[in-house]
Protein backbone atom coordinates (compact mmCIF):
# COMPACT_ATOMS: atom_id res chain seq x y z
CA UNK A 1 0.00 0.00 0.00
CA UNK A 2 1.76 3.42 -1.26
CA UNK A 3 1.83 6.48 1.52
CA UNK A 4 0.30 9.55 0.45
CA UNK A 5 2.22 12.63 -0.62
CA UNK A 6 3.66 14.54 1.41
CA UNK A 7 1.83 17.68 1.70
CA UNK A 8 4.56 20.74 0.55
CA UNK A 9 4.85 23.71 3.28
CA UNK A 10 3.73 27.26 2.57
CA UNK A 11 6.52 29.51 1.70
CA UNK A 12 6.32 32.22 4.47
CA UNK A 13 6.79 34.84 2.16
CA UNK A 14 6.42 37.41 4.68
CA UNK A 15 8.98 36.45 7.37
CA UNK A 16 11.53 35.91 4.10
CA UNK A 17 11.34 39.48 3.63
CA UNK A 18 11.70 40.18 7.33
CA UNK A 19 14.65 38.42 7.49
CA UNK A 20 16.08 39.35 4.55
CA UNK A 21 15.82 43.41 5.91
CA UNK A 22 16.94 42.07 8.85
CA UNK A 23 20.01 40.87 7.55
CA UNK A 24 20.44 44.30 5.48
CA UNK A 25 20.40 45.91 9.27
CA UNK A 26 23.11 43.79 10.21
CA UNK A 27 25.09 44.45 7.85
CA UNK A 28 25.72 47.94 9.29
CA UNK A 29 28.12 48.00 11.48
CA UNK A 30 26.81 51.16 13.53
CA UNK A 31 23.51 49.44 14.11
CA UNK A 32 24.35 46.40 14.91
CA UNK A 33 26.26 47.22 17.91
CA UNK A 34 22.51 47.89 19.31
CA UNK A 35 21.53 44.76 20.81
CA UNK A 36 17.86 43.49 20.15
CA UNK A 37 15.52 40.60 20.13
CA UNK A 38 13.23 39.66 17.61
CA UNK A 39 9.58 38.40 18.04
CA UNK A 40 6.88 37.79 15.41
CA UNK A 41 4.64 35.41 17.23
CA UNK A 42 1.20 35.65 16.04
CA UNK A 43 0.02 35.89 19.67
CA UNK A 44 1.96 38.84 20.75
CA UNK A 45 0.47 41.44 21.99
CA UNK A 46 2.30 44.20 21.60
CA UNK A 47 2.98 43.94 17.87
CA UNK A 48 1.21 47.10 15.47
CA UNK A 49 -2.27 46.20 14.42
CA UNK A 50 -1.49 47.93 11.32
CA UNK A 51 2.17 48.53 10.90
CA UNK A 52 5.31 46.99 11.01
CA UNK A 53 7.30 47.28 13.72
CA UNK A 54 7.46 48.38 17.88
CA UNK A 55 10.20 48.21 19.84
CA UNK A 56 10.18 48.08 24.20
CA UNK A 57 12.84 48.83 26.74
CA UNK A 58 13.55 45.44 26.96
CA UNK A 59 15.36 45.43 24.20
CA UNK A 60 12.37 43.56 21.77
CA UNK A 61 11.27 44.18 18.59
CA UNK A 62 7.64 43.02 17.58
CA UNK A 63 7.50 42.47 14.03
CA UNK A 64 3.36 42.19 12.77
CA UNK A 65 3.84 38.33 12.00
CA UNK A 66 2.39 38.40 8.51
CA UNK A 67 2.55 41.65 6.88
CA UNK A 68 3.35 41.49 3.55
CA UNK A 69 6.48 44.57 2.73
CA UNK A 70 9.46 44.75 0.54
CA UNK A 71 12.91 44.10 2.35
CA UNK A 72 14.20 47.39 1.72
CA UNK A 73 10.96 48.64 3.85
CA UNK A 74 11.40 45.82 6.65
CA UNK A 75 15.19 47.15 6.62
CA UNK A 76 14.23 51.23 6.89
CA UNK A 77 11.69 49.62 9.74
CA UNK A 78 13.85 47.92 11.89
CA UNK A 79 16.37 50.30 11.76
CA UNK A 80 14.09 53.06 13.04
CA UNK A 81 13.31 51.11 15.84
CA UNK A 82 17.13 50.10 16.45
CA UNK A 83 17.92 54.00 16.70
CA UNK A 84 15.04 54.26 18.88
CA UNK A 85 16.93 51.77 21.47
CA UNK A 86 20.44 53.49 20.40
CA UNK A 87 19.41 57.14 20.91
CA UNK A 88 18.14 56.31 24.31
CA UNK A 89 14.38 56.96 23.69
CA UNK A 90 13.48 53.43 25.37
CA UNK A 91 16.22 53.45 28.27
CA UNK A 92 15.73 50.53 30.19
CA UNK A 93 15.25 51.06 34.20
CA UNK A 94 13.72 49.96 37.40
CA UNK A 95 10.54 51.11 38.77
CA UNK A 96 6.80 52.06 37.21
CA UNK A 97 7.47 54.18 33.34
CA UNK A 98 5.68 56.87 32.74
CA UNK A 99 4.37 56.68 28.54
CA UNK A 100 5.77 59.17 26.20
CA UNK A 101 2.68 61.77 25.19
CA UNK A 102 2.15 62.33 21.87
CA UNK A 103 4.56 65.13 21.47
CA UNK A 104 7.41 63.28 22.80
CA UNK A 105 6.73 60.42 20.17
CA UNK A 106 6.56 62.62 17.07
CA UNK A 107 9.65 64.16 18.08
CA UNK A 108 11.67 61.19 18.92
CA UNK A 109 10.38 59.97 15.53
CA UNK A 110 11.49 63.15 13.59
CA UNK A 111 14.72 63.33 15.02
CA UNK A 112 15.47 59.07 13.85
CA UNK A 113 13.66 59.69 10.36
CA UNK A 114 15.86 62.80 10.42
CA UNK A 115 19.03 60.83 10.92
CA UNK A 116 17.99 58.42 8.43
CA UNK A 117 18.37 60.71 5.80
CA UNK A 118 21.88 61.13 6.09
CA UNK A 119 22.65 57.69 7.69
CA UNK A 120 20.25 55.89 4.97
CA UNK A 121 19.74 51.99 5.52
CA UNK A 122 16.58 50.48 3.63
CA UNK A 123 13.69 52.52 2.22
CA UNK A 124 11.52 55.21 3.72
CA UNK A 125 7.79 55.27 3.17
CA UNK A 126 6.61 57.56 0.43
CA UNK A 127 4.33 58.87 2.64
CA UNK A 128 6.83 60.61 5.19
CA UNK A 129 7.85 64.67 4.78
CA UNK A 130 10.86 65.05 2.72
CA UNK A 131 11.81 67.53 4.79
CA UNK A 132 11.93 67.84 9.11
CA UNK A 133 12.76 70.41 11.40
CA UNK A 134 15.79 71.34 13.10
CA UNK A 135 16.05 70.56 17.02
CA UNK A 136 16.49 67.66 19.41
CA UNK A 137 13.91 65.68 20.97
CA UNK A 138 12.83 68.12 23.84
CA UNK A 139 12.97 71.22 21.99
CA UNK A 140 11.08 69.85 19.25
CA UNK A 141 8.16 68.24 22.16
CA UNK A 142 8.41 71.68 23.81
CA UNK A 143 7.62 73.75 20.71
CA UNK A 144 4.77 71.18 19.63
CA UNK A 145 3.37 71.73 22.93
CA UNK A 146 3.22 75.26 22.52
CA UNK A 147 2.54 75.86 18.74
CA UNK A 148 -0.04 72.51 18.29
CA UNK A 149 1.38 69.19 16.72
CA UNK A 150 2.04 69.66 12.65
CA UNK A 151 -0.22 66.53 11.13
CA UNK A 152 2.63 65.81 9.07
CA UNK A 153 4.84 64.62 11.98
CA UNK A 154 2.20 63.37 13.87
CA UNK A 155 2.37 59.45 12.03
CA UNK A 156 6.45 59.24 11.44
CA UNK A 157 6.75 55.87 13.33
CA UNK A 158 6.89 52.05 12.43
CA UNK A 159 3.60 51.39 14.82
CA UNK A 160 0.96 53.35 12.17
CA UNK A 161 -1.56 55.46 14.40
CA UNK A 162 -0.32 53.62 17.36
CA UNK A 163 2.83 54.40 19.49
CA UNK A 164 6.15 52.45 17.96
CA UNK A 165 8.25 52.27 21.57
CA UNK A 166 6.85 51.17 25.09
CA UNK A 167 8.50 51.94 28.10
CA UNK A 168 8.14 48.82 30.34
CA UNK A 169 9.49 48.02 34.21
CA UNK A 170 13.01 47.19 34.07
CA UNK A 171 12.54 43.61 36.32
CA UNK A 172 16.57 42.70 36.79
CA UNK A 173 16.95 39.60 37.61
CA UNK A 174 19.46 39.14 35.54
CA UNK A 175 21.76 42.18 35.96
CA UNK A 176 21.31 45.68 35.49
CA UNK A 177 20.14 47.29 32.57
CA UNK A 178 22.30 47.46 29.41
CA UNK A 179 23.20 51.42 28.17
CA UNK A 180 22.45 50.81 24.07
CA UNK A 181 23.07 54.43 23.64
CA UNK A 182 26.94 53.87 24.57
CA UNK A 183 27.04 50.96 22.78
CA UNK A 184 25.70 53.05 19.67
CA UNK A 185 28.03 55.80 20.31
CA UNK A 186 30.74 53.99 20.13
CA UNK A 187 30.02 52.01 17.11
CA UNK A 188 29.14 54.77 15.08
CA UNK A 189 32.15 56.72 16.38
CA UNK A 190 34.41 53.85 14.89
CA UNK A 191 32.45 53.54 11.59
CA UNK A 192 32.63 56.99 10.46
CA UNK A 193 36.65 56.41 11.62
CA UNK A 194 36.77 53.82 9.35
CA UNK A 195 35.12 55.46 6.27
CA UNK A 196 37.32 57.99 6.77
CA UNK A 197 40.06 55.65 6.31
CA UNK A 198 38.35 54.68 3.24
CA UNK A 199 38.79 57.91 2.04
CA UNK A 200 42.15 58.98 2.47
CA UNK A 201 43.48 54.56 1.51
CA UNK A 202 44.42 53.59 4.42
CA UNK A 203 41.58 50.89 3.86
CA UNK A 204 40.37 48.88 1.08
CA UNK A 205 36.71 48.12 2.58
CA UNK A 206 34.39 49.85 5.41
CA UNK A 207 34.12 46.20 7.02
CA UNK A 208 37.82 45.24 5.94
CA UNK A 209 40.52 43.99 8.79
CA UNK A 210 41.71 47.30 10.32
CA UNK A 211 45.52 47.09 9.87
CA UNK A 212 47.96 47.95 12.58
CA UNK A 213 48.42 51.95 12.63
CA UNK A 214 51.42 53.46 13.39
CA UNK A 215 51.56 55.60 16.73
CA UNK A 216 52.09 59.62 15.04
CA UNK A 217 48.77 57.30 12.87
CA UNK A 218 47.03 57.12 15.40
CA UNK A 219 48.52 60.68 16.94
CA UNK A 220 46.42 62.28 14.03
CA UNK A 221 43.39 60.39 13.98
CA UNK A 222 42.71 61.64 17.71
CA UNK A 223 42.92 64.96 16.40
CA UNK A 224 39.76 64.40 13.88
CA UNK A 225 38.14 62.31 16.32
CA UNK A 226 38.57 64.33 19.61
CA UNK A 227 39.93 67.34 19.52
CA UNK A 228 38.49 69.99 17.30
CA UNK A 229 40.44 73.02 17.81
CA UNK A 230 42.97 71.18 15.58
CA UNK A 231 40.77 68.54 13.87
CA UNK A 232 40.48 70.41 10.84
CA UNK A 233 43.84 70.98 10.36
CA UNK A 234 44.85 67.53 10.96
CA UNK A 235 42.07 66.61 8.26
CA UNK A 236 43.58 68.64 5.85
CA UNK A 237 47.13 67.44 6.25
CA UNK A 238 49.18 64.80 4.75
CA UNK A 239 51.67 62.91 7.07
CA UNK A 240 54.70 61.59 4.97
CA UNK A 241 56.60 58.81 7.43
CA UNK A 242 59.69 58.19 5.45
CA UNK A 243 63.35 57.27 6.72
CA UNK A 244 65.23 58.20 3.89
CA UNK A 245 63.86 61.52 3.22
CA UNK A 246 64.37 61.99 7.13
CA UNK A 247 67.50 61.16 7.19
CA UNK A 248 68.45 62.76 3.19
CA UNK A 249 67.11 65.88 5.38
CA UNK A 250 68.31 66.08 8.88
CA UNK A 251 64.87 65.52 10.55
CA UNK A 252 65.61 64.31 13.69
CA UNK A 253 61.86 63.86 15.08
CA UNK A 254 59.19 66.17 12.52
CA UNK A 255 59.10 69.11 10.13
CA UNK A 256 56.18 70.74 8.11
CA UNK A 257 55.74 72.86 4.75
CA UNK A 258 53.16 75.32 5.17
CA UNK A 259 52.94 75.50 1.53
CA UNK A 260 52.11 71.98 0.90
CA UNK A 261 50.19 71.35 3.49
CA UNK A 262 52.72 68.10 4.77
CA UNK A 263 53.99 67.01 7.94
CA UNK A 264 57.57 65.23 7.79
CA UNK A 265 57.81 62.33 10.81
CA UNK A 266 61.26 60.38 11.08
CA UNK A 267 59.81 57.14 11.93
CA UNK A 268 63.05 55.74 12.85
CA UNK A 269 62.45 58.09 16.76
CA UNK A 270 60.58 56.00 19.31
CA UNK A 271 57.88 58.10 20.85
CA UNK A 272 54.31 57.02 21.99
CA UNK A 273 51.13 57.91 20.90
CA UNK A 274 50.96 60.65 23.78
CA UNK A 275 54.49 62.30 22.93
CA UNK A 276 53.15 61.88 19.17
CA UNK A 277 50.39 63.72 19.30
CA UNK A 278 52.58 66.76 21.24
CA UNK A 279 54.70 66.71 18.21
CA UNK A 280 51.92 67.15 15.70
CA UNK A 281 50.22 69.36 17.22
CA UNK A 282 53.06 71.65 17.52
CA UNK A 283 53.85 71.25 13.54
CA UNK A 284 50.16 71.62 12.83
CA UNK A 285 50.24 74.89 14.38
CA UNK A 286 53.30 76.11 13.25
CA UNK A 287 51.61 75.93 9.76
CA UNK A 288 48.07 77.34 10.73
CA UNK A 289 49.76 80.27 12.07
CA UNK A 290 51.65 81.06 9.06
CA UNK A 291 54.85 81.09 11.25
CA UNK A 292 57.41 80.53 8.12
CA UNK A 293 55.45 83.57 6.62
CA UNK A 294 56.12 86.09 9.88
CA UNK A 295 59.48 85.89 10.46
CA UNK A 296 60.09 89.04 7.78
CA UNK A 297 63.63 90.31 7.55
CA UNK A 298 64.10 88.57 11.14
CA UNK A 299 66.57 85.66 11.11
CA UNK A 300 64.78 82.44 10.15
CA UNK A 301 65.52 79.91 12.54
CA UNK A 302 65.58 82.26 15.35
CA UNK A 303 62.34 82.98 14.84
CA UNK A 304 62.12 79.54 14.79
CA UNK A 305 63.05 79.32 17.89
CA UNK A 306 61.28 81.96 19.66
CA UNK A 307 57.94 80.41 17.60
CA UNK A 308 58.51 77.07 19.37
CA UNK A 309 58.68 78.22 23.00
CA UNK A 310 55.52 79.86 22.36
CA UNK A 311 53.62 76.64 20.69
CA UNK A 312 55.29 74.48 23.36
CA UNK A 313 54.10 76.73 26.15
CA UNK A 314 50.69 76.84 24.67
CA UNK A 315 50.47 73.02 24.27
CA UNK A 316 52.11 72.36 27.59
CA UNK A 317 49.04 74.71 29.34
CA UNK A 318 46.23 72.83 27.21
CA UNK A 319 47.88 69.30 28.05
CA UNK A 320 47.96 68.30 24.77
CA UNK A 321 49.97 65.18 24.88
CA UNK A 322 53.32 65.16 26.20
CA UNK A 323 56.09 66.73 25.70
CA UNK A 324 59.67 65.06 24.08
CA UNK A 325 62.30 65.16 25.58
CA UNK A 326 65.25 68.19 24.29
CA UNK A 327 61.78 70.39 22.84
CA UNK A 328 62.28 73.99 24.12
CA UNK A 329 60.36 74.95 26.76
CA UNK A 330 61.02 78.23 29.31
CA UNK A 331 57.84 78.93 31.74
CA UNK A 332 59.17 82.42 32.20
CA UNK A 333 58.08 83.29 28.52
CA UNK A 334 54.25 82.69 28.94
CA UNK A 335 52.12 85.43 27.74
CA UNK A 336 54.94 86.59 24.99
CA UNK A 337 54.45 86.90 21.69
CA UNK A 338 56.57 85.24 19.53
CA UNK A 339 57.96 88.95 18.15
CA UNK A 340 58.72 89.37 21.75
CA UNK A 341 60.39 86.25 22.74
CA UNK A 342 62.51 86.74 19.22
CA UNK A 343 64.52 90.15 20.47
CA UNK A 344 65.25 88.16 23.76
CA UNK A 345 66.47 85.19 21.85
CA UNK A 346 68.09 86.91 19.42
CA UNK A 347 70.28 89.15 22.36
CA UNK A 348 72.41 86.20 21.92
CA UNK A 349 72.37 84.52 18.71
CA UNK A 350 75.42 82.40 19.48
CA UNK A 351 73.91 80.62 22.42
CA UNK A 352 70.49 80.47 20.32
CA UNK A 353 72.49 78.34 17.95
CA UNK A 354 73.01 75.90 20.09
CA UNK A 355 69.13 74.94 20.60
CA UNK A 356 66.67 72.32 19.05
CA UNK A 357 63.54 72.35 16.95
CA UNK A 358 61.46 69.13 16.31
CA UNK A 359 63.62 69.07 13.39
CA UNK A 360 67.24 69.01 14.87
CA UNK A 361 69.62 71.11 16.73
CA UNK A 362 70.36 74.65 14.35
CA UNK A 363 67.75 73.75 12.12
CA UNK A 364 64.36 75.30 11.14
CA UNK A 365 61.30 73.06 11.25
CA UNK A 366 59.38 75.06 9.23
CA UNK A 367 60.42 74.07 5.87
CA UNK A 368 60.39 76.88 2.96
CA UNK A 369 59.78 74.17 0.11
CA UNK A 370 57.98 70.78 -0.22
CA UNK A 371 60.29 68.26 0.08
CA UNK A 372 58.62 65.93 -2.43
CA UNK A 373 56.91 67.07 -6.05
CA UNK A 374 54.78 69.77 -5.71
CA UNK A 375 50.87 69.18 -5.92
CA UNK A 376 48.18 71.21 -6.27
CA UNK A 377 47.10 72.88 -3.45
CA UNK A 378 43.53 74.63 -2.60
CA UNK A 379 44.18 78.74 -0.89
CA UNK A 380 45.85 77.94 1.90
CA UNK A 381 45.34 81.26 3.74
CA UNK A 382 41.51 79.81 3.57
CA UNK A 383 42.50 76.27 4.59
CA UNK A 384 44.30 77.15 7.51
CA UNK A 385 42.28 80.15 8.56
CA UNK A 386 38.65 78.37 8.13
CA UNK A 387 40.02 74.89 10.17
CA UNK A 388 41.40 77.02 13.28
CA UNK A 389 38.24 79.26 13.27
CA UNK A 390 35.78 76.55 13.09
CA UNK A 391 38.39 74.32 15.14
CA UNK A 392 38.08 77.22 18.35
CA UNK A 393 34.41 77.58 18.00
CA UNK A 394 33.56 73.39 18.45
CA UNK A 395 36.13 73.75 20.89
CA UNK A 396 34.76 76.23 23.13
CA UNK A 397 31.25 75.04 22.55
CA UNK A 398 31.66 71.40 23.35
CA UNK A 399 33.71 72.59 26.00
CA UNK A 400 36.74 70.24 25.57
CA UNK A 401 39.51 71.85 27.46
CA UNK A 402 41.56 75.00 28.26
CA UNK A 403 42.90 77.25 26.04
CA UNK A 404 45.65 79.61 26.88
CA UNK A 405 44.61 83.49 26.03
CA UNK A 406 47.36 84.02 23.62
CA UNK A 407 46.59 80.87 20.84
CA UNK A 408 43.04 82.15 21.13
CA UNK A 409 43.75 86.03 20.23
CA UNK A 410 45.78 84.75 17.33
CA UNK A 411 43.12 82.58 15.94
CA UNK A 412 40.67 85.29 16.70
CA UNK A 413 43.13 87.78 14.55
CA UNK A 414 43.01 85.16 11.21
CA UNK A 415 39.40 85.66 11.57
CA UNK A 416 40.62 88.86 10.08
CA UNK A 417 42.99 88.44 7.14
CA UNK A 418 44.95 91.28 6.10
CA UNK A 419 44.13 93.65 3.03
CA UNK A 420 45.74 92.71 0.21
CA UNK A 421 48.82 94.65 -1.16
CA UNK A 422 47.16 96.87 -3.24
CA UNK A 423 44.69 98.02 -0.42
CA UNK A 424 47.48 98.67 1.79
CA UNK A 425 49.30 100.45 -1.31
CA UNK A 426 45.65 102.73 -2.29
CA UNK A 427 45.79 104.04 2.14
CA UNK A 428 49.59 104.61 1.94
CA UNK A 429 48.39 106.94 -0.97
CA UNK A 430 45.77 108.69 0.91
CA UNK A 431 47.63 109.24 3.45
CA UNK A 432 50.79 110.78 2.10
CA UNK A 433 50.01 111.93 -1.42
CA UNK A 434 47.14 114.71 -1.45
CA UNK A 435 44.73 115.16 -4.33
CA UNK A 436 45.18 118.77 -6.03
CA UNK A 437 42.51 121.38 -5.05
CA UNK A 438 41.57 122.51 -7.92
CA UNK A 439 40.16 126.13 -9.04
CA UNK A 440 37.57 127.68 -10.62
CA UNK A 441 38.37 131.03 -13.44
CA UNK A 442 36.17 132.13 -16.17
CA UNK A 443 39.51 132.80 -17.72
CA UNK A 444 39.15 128.79 -18.72
CA UNK A 445 35.88 127.99 -20.52
CA UNK A 446 34.20 125.08 -18.66
CA UNK A 447 33.73 122.02 -20.91
CA UNK A 448 30.22 121.98 -20.37
CA UNK A 449 29.85 125.16 -21.73
CA UNK A 450 28.98 124.07 -25.51
CA UNK A 451 25.68 123.22 -24.13
CA UNK A 452 24.27 126.28 -22.92
CA UNK A 453 26.04 129.15 -25.19
CA UNK A 454 24.09 131.75 -23.65
CA UNK A 455 25.03 130.82 -19.45
CA UNK A 456 29.29 131.84 -18.95
CA UNK A 457 30.64 128.49 -17.07
CA UNK A 458 34.07 128.74 -14.82
CA UNK A 459 36.35 126.26 -16.05
CA UNK A 460 38.16 124.06 -13.20
CA UNK A 461 42.25 124.27 -13.43
CA UNK A 462 44.97 123.06 -11.39
CA UNK A 463 47.28 125.83 -10.34
CA UNK A 464 50.90 124.91 -10.52
CA UNK A 465 51.93 125.35 -7.05
CA UNK A 466 48.46 122.56 -6.29
CA UNK A 467 50.57 120.22 -8.57
CA UNK A 468 54.14 120.61 -7.23
CA UNK A 469 52.66 120.09 -3.92
CA UNK A 470 50.79 116.77 -5.19
CA UNK A 471 53.00 114.47 -6.20
CA UNK A 472 55.54 111.71 -5.01
CA UNK A 473 58.73 110.45 -6.28
CA UNK A 474 59.65 106.78 -7.82
CA UNK A 475 63.02 104.95 -7.68
CA UNK A 476 62.86 101.99 -9.72
CA UNK A 477 64.83 98.87 -9.81
CA UNK A 478 65.86 98.28 -13.57
CA UNK A 479 68.88 96.01 -12.87
CA UNK A 480 68.47 92.61 -15.05
CA UNK A 481 67.24 90.83 -11.69
CA UNK A 482 64.10 92.75 -11.83
CA UNK A 483 60.89 90.55 -12.69
CA UNK A 484 58.81 92.27 -15.73
CA UNK A 485 55.70 90.65 -13.95
CA UNK A 486 56.52 92.84 -10.64
CA UNK A 487 57.49 96.10 -12.69
CA UNK A 488 54.00 95.87 -14.58
CA UNK A 489 51.98 95.08 -11.49
CA UNK A 490 53.70 97.58 -9.09
CA UNK A 491 53.18 100.27 -12.48
CA UNK A 492 49.74 99.46 -12.98
CA UNK A 493 48.83 99.99 -9.28
CA UNK A 494 50.97 103.29 -9.32
CA UNK A 495 49.43 104.65 -12.07
CA UNK A 496 45.52 103.90 -11.35
CA UNK A 497 45.63 105.38 -7.98
CA UNK A 498 47.69 108.13 -9.13
CA UNK A 499 45.12 108.85 -11.74
CA UNK A 500 42.27 108.28 -9.31
CA UNK A 501 43.71 111.27 -7.17
CA UNK A 502 44.48 113.46 -10.24
CA UNK A 503 47.90 113.21 -9.36
CA UNK A 504 49.31 114.89 -13.24
CA UNK A 505 53.16 113.79 -12.63
CA UNK A 506 55.47 111.86 -10.43
CA UNK A 507 59.45 112.32 -10.30
CA UNK A 508 60.76 109.17 -11.57
CA UNK A 509 64.56 107.69 -10.94
CA UNK A 510 65.13 104.93 -13.02
CA UNK A 511 68.64 102.92 -10.80
CA UNK A 512 70.80 100.14 -11.69
CA UNK A 513 74.53 100.68 -11.30
CA UNK A 514 74.35 103.99 -11.97
CA UNK A 515 70.98 106.06 -11.59
CA UNK A 516 69.13 107.88 -14.68
CA UNK A 517 66.85 111.12 -14.08
CA UNK A 518 63.34 111.09 -16.16
CA UNK A 519 62.35 114.28 -14.84
CA UNK A 520 58.68 114.76 -14.14
CA UNK A 521 56.67 112.01 -16.17
CA UNK A 522 52.75 111.64 -16.25
CA UNK A 523 51.85 109.11 -14.42
CA UNK A 524 49.74 106.75 -16.83
CA UNK A 525 53.82 106.75 -19.02
CA UNK A 526 55.71 105.40 -16.42
CA UNK A 527 55.12 102.15 -17.65
CA UNK A 528 55.89 102.84 -21.15
CA UNK A 529 59.22 104.39 -20.61
CA UNK A 530 60.69 101.67 -18.56
CA UNK A 531 63.94 99.69 -19.96
CA UNK A 532 65.35 96.84 -18.12
CA UNK A 533 69.19 97.48 -18.68
CA UNK A 534 70.27 94.68 -17.21
CA UNK A 535 74.07 96.14 -16.10
CA UNK A 536 74.64 94.01 -13.04
CA UNK A 537 73.86 94.92 -9.27
CA UNK A 538 71.73 97.45 -8.31
CA UNK A 539 72.68 100.66 -6.24
CA UNK A 540 69.66 102.29 -5.31
CA UNK A 541 70.97 105.16 -2.50
CA UNK A 542 72.52 107.57 -5.69
CA UNK A 543 68.69 107.41 -6.85
CA UNK A 544 67.42 108.36 -3.47
CA UNK A 545 70.24 110.93 -3.12
CA UNK A 546 69.26 112.53 -6.48
CA UNK A 547 65.56 113.17 -5.24
CA UNK A 548 66.82 114.45 -2.00
CA UNK A 549 68.62 116.81 -3.61
CA UNK A 550 66.61 117.76 -6.86
CA UNK A 551 65.16 121.54 -5.91
CA UNK A 552 62.51 120.85 -8.17
CA UNK A 553 61.60 118.21 -5.67
CA UNK A 554 58.71 118.96 -2.83
CA UNK A 555 60.32 117.89 0.72
CA UNK A 556 57.34 116.94 1.90
CA UNK A 557 56.53 114.29 -1.32
CA UNK A 558 56.72 110.56 -0.32
CA UNK A 559 59.28 108.22 -1.99
CA UNK A 560 57.94 105.29 -3.39
CA UNK A 561 60.57 102.61 -3.94
CA UNK A 562 60.65 99.61 -6.71
CA UNK A 563 62.99 96.65 -6.09
CA UNK A 564 63.48 92.97 -5.66
CA UNK A 565 65.42 92.89 -2.58
CA UNK A 566 68.53 92.77 -4.21
CA UNK A 567 70.07 95.96 -3.60
CA UNK A 568 72.45 98.39 -0.96
CA UNK A 569 71.38 99.57 2.36
CA UNK A 570 69.39 102.00 2.18
CA UNK A 571 68.83 105.69 3.98
CA UNK A 572 65.85 107.66 2.83
CA UNK A 573 65.32 110.89 5.06
CA UNK A 574 61.87 111.06 3.91
CA UNK A 575 58.40 109.49 4.36
CA UNK A 576 58.67 106.45 1.94
CA UNK A 577 57.49 102.94 1.24
CA UNK A 578 58.74 99.74 -0.60
CA UNK A 579 57.06 97.49 -3.01
CA UNK A 580 58.61 93.96 -3.43
CA UNK A 581 57.39 90.90 -4.81
CA UNK A 582 55.89 88.18 -2.74
CA UNK A 583 58.34 86.25 -0.46
CA UNK A 584 61.24 89.02 -1.22
CA UNK A 585 63.59 90.31 1.63
CA UNK A 586 65.17 94.05 1.66
CA UNK A 587 68.87 93.30 3.14
CA UNK A 588 67.97 95.64 6.16
CA UNK A 589 65.44 96.75 8.17
CA UNK A 590 63.32 98.59 6.48
CA UNK A 591 61.85 102.36 8.29
CA UNK A 592 58.81 102.35 5.71
CA UNK A 593 55.99 100.27 4.60
CA UNK A 594 56.52 97.09 2.90
CA UNK A 595 54.44 95.91 0.22
CA UNK A 596 54.40 92.45 -1.02
CA UNK A 597 53.16 92.89 -5.06
CA UNK A 598 51.58 89.05 -5.12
Amino acid sequence: MSRPPAKKKKRDLAGEAFAEGLGLVRANPALAAVEFTVCRRADCDLAPRDGLVRVDSDGDLHAHPDRMADPADWAWAIAHAALHLGFGHVPAAKGPRVQPDRYDLAARCVVVNRFLQTFPVGQAPQELPLSYPDGDEERLATLWRRDGLPAAYERCGTAGAEADLLLLEWDGWYGPPPDRQLAFATALTRTVSAAMDVAGGRRATLDGEEPARRPWENALSWFVSSYPLLGGIAAGVRLIADAGLARAHGIAVAAVDTEAGEIYVNPLRQLDDEEWRFVLAHEMLHAALRHGDRAGARDPFLFNVACDYVVNGWLVEMRVGVMPDGLLYDPSLAGLSAEEVYDRVAGDPRRARRLATPRGKGACDVLGAPLGPPRDHVDLDEFYRRGLTQGLDLHQGQQRGFLPGGLVEEIRALSHPPLPWDARLARWFDEFVPSPEPLRTYARPSRRQAATPDIPRAGRYFPPEEVARCTFGVVLDTSGSMNRVLLGKALGAIASYAEARDVPAARVVFCDAAPHDAGYLAVTEIAGRVRVRGRGGTALQPGVDLLHRADDFPPTAPVLIITDGWCDTLRVRREHAYLLPRGARLPFAPKGPLFHVS
